[in-house]
């Protein structure tokens, strides 16, 4: 008996995935047909696959052609099965031609033809989202870095108080974009908005836009004022428009898996959680204190993320020690109080400690090194070292690639995110506002 084996995403199952299943078929007497896993997929740069894995199973099986259908789940898994199966040949779409020449070692490769004028970009990319961008900051040239590897959405053009903006702060893009001269002009243009503000701007334009009836992407922190927040959520949902926080560690693959691992118990009761980011912006301290403020404003937004999806909401008390500076927070800590838990962050616009996260819990503890906010690596540690395990998962650029897929797929879903719900958001903003309101502070 003759095996083939061929591997493909089959997101938006069309008449070229159904060609190359059945020349594949033709090959052999048995072919077997691999299926590649979201984190997979993610892990070659492929940001934003439509169809779940068990949608995309079921198209494969559906037609007929398979007779067994396996997961893709790692680089290197094609010559493991290729061995395991026994395979005779190995076959994939000609546009990978002389890309697994390697694999002649251990069976027969065949490039077959594709179906012209048809593949899954060319459907993701016939409807295009279209963004219009408001504010300049410097995050805007990562941001747009980052759209690039994220197909399907169209960047319209900008809209800025360019004034407004020291210079050296400005993004070094801004001039390649199309400007438009208000929100206004540039609202019938699009179809959803991501805005860069500085945080004491936020509030009134993503009200703004919501009026005007577009989905909103806005920048951490979501806010620092509860009420405001909430008429926001109120607002979008009347709306049936996405609100969405840009907060690239809560769509990050390797930071959900994380999550994952330490809620199923296998380090047992989660006792404390400690989360750290600090940085020494030097030059820089000026500008990030006009656009968010101290450090608790800057930078809590991540370790709260953490602490919530650790431990969730119901705390009983929160308090903060800061060291100011000219009435701006260098360096502040924050300690949240559970029924039988508790969790510290501890944060810092122009001071340094350890980056770290650690999760404690009664069996073991797991440890994530500096940046963990990056999460690429983490380590599962118990009494008995050879209980110890490592994981280790890639982290794309600098991120934001991660959230702007996550806003599409909620915009076409029409969902609210799973990753950063509008609970996770109010009960950061809730902290943030609890000290903006100087309550439960220690100033040092």
């Amino acid at each position: 008996m003759k095996k083939v084996i061929t591997y493909g995403t089959y997101d938006l199952f069309h008449e070229g995935h159904y060609n190359l299943l059945k020349n594949a078929k033709a090959l052999g007497d048995y072919l077997i047909v691999g299926v590649t896993s979201d984190y997979f997929d993610k892990s070659r740069g492929k940001f934003n696959v439509r169809d779940s894995l068990m949608k995309r199973i079921d198209n494969v099986r559906a037609t007929g052609f398979a007779d067994e259908v396996i997961v893709e789940e790692y680089f290197g898994q094609k010559i493991d099965d290729i061995k395991r199966f026994n395979i005779d040949i190995f076959t994939v779409g000609s546009d990978w031609k002389g890309y697994f020449d390697y694999l002649n070692e251990y069976c027969e490769v065949k490039y077959l033809p594709r179906t012209q004028g048809i593949s899954s970009t060319q459907i993701r990319n016939s409807d295009n989202l279209k963004l219009g961008i408001i504010g300049n900051e410097s995050i805007l040239d990562r941001f747009l870095d980052e759209a690039k590897f994220v197909s399907g959405i169209e960047i319209v053009g900008i809209y800025s108080k360019v004034d407004t903006v020291d210079s050296t702060y400005k993004s070094n893009q801004y001039n390649t974009l199309n400007q438009y001269k208000s929100i206004e002009d540039m609202i019938s243009d699009v179809d959803a908005v991501y805005i860069n503000l500085p945080l004491n701007e936020r509030d009134l334009v993503i009200e703004q836009v919501l009026d005007l009836k577009k989905h909103v992407l806005t920048e951490f922190p979501f806010s620092c004022n509860l009420d405001i927040t909430k008429r926001l959520f109120q607002k979008s949902r009347e709306n049936q428009l996405v609100l969405m926080e840009g907060l690239k560690t809560a769509y990050a693959p390797a930071f959900t898996k994380l999550i994952a691992l330490a809620r199923s118990g296998q380090i047992g009761k989660i006792l404390n959680v400690d989360a750290n980011f600090t940085q020494v912006l030097g030059n820089e301290l000026e500008n990030q204190i006009r656009i968010a403020g101290g450090s608790v404003l800057s930078l809590a937004s991540y370790p709260l993320l953490a602490i919530f999806k650790l431990l969730g909401f119901n705390y009983n008390k929160v308090d903060f020690i800061s060291h100011k500076v000219d009435d701006i927070d260098i360096l502040s800590k924050i300690n949240i109080i559970y029924d039988n838990a508790m969790a510290s962050a501890t944060v810092a616009i122009n001071a340094k400690a350890e980056g770290d996260l650690v999760i404690s819990g009664s069996k073991g503890y797991i440890y994530v090194p500096a940046p963990w906010w990056k999460t690429e690596f983490f380590e599962l540690r118990f009494e008995d070292v050879n209980l110890n395990r490592k994981y280790f998962y890639k982290f794309e650029g600098e991120g934001l690639r991660y959230e702007l897929v996550e806003f599409l797929k909620c915009i076409r879903e029409k969902t609210e995110s799973f990753s950063m719900s509008h609970q996770d958001i109010l009960e950061e903003v809730k902290i943030l506002d609890t000290y903006v309101s100087g309550k439960n502070i220690i100033t040092i």
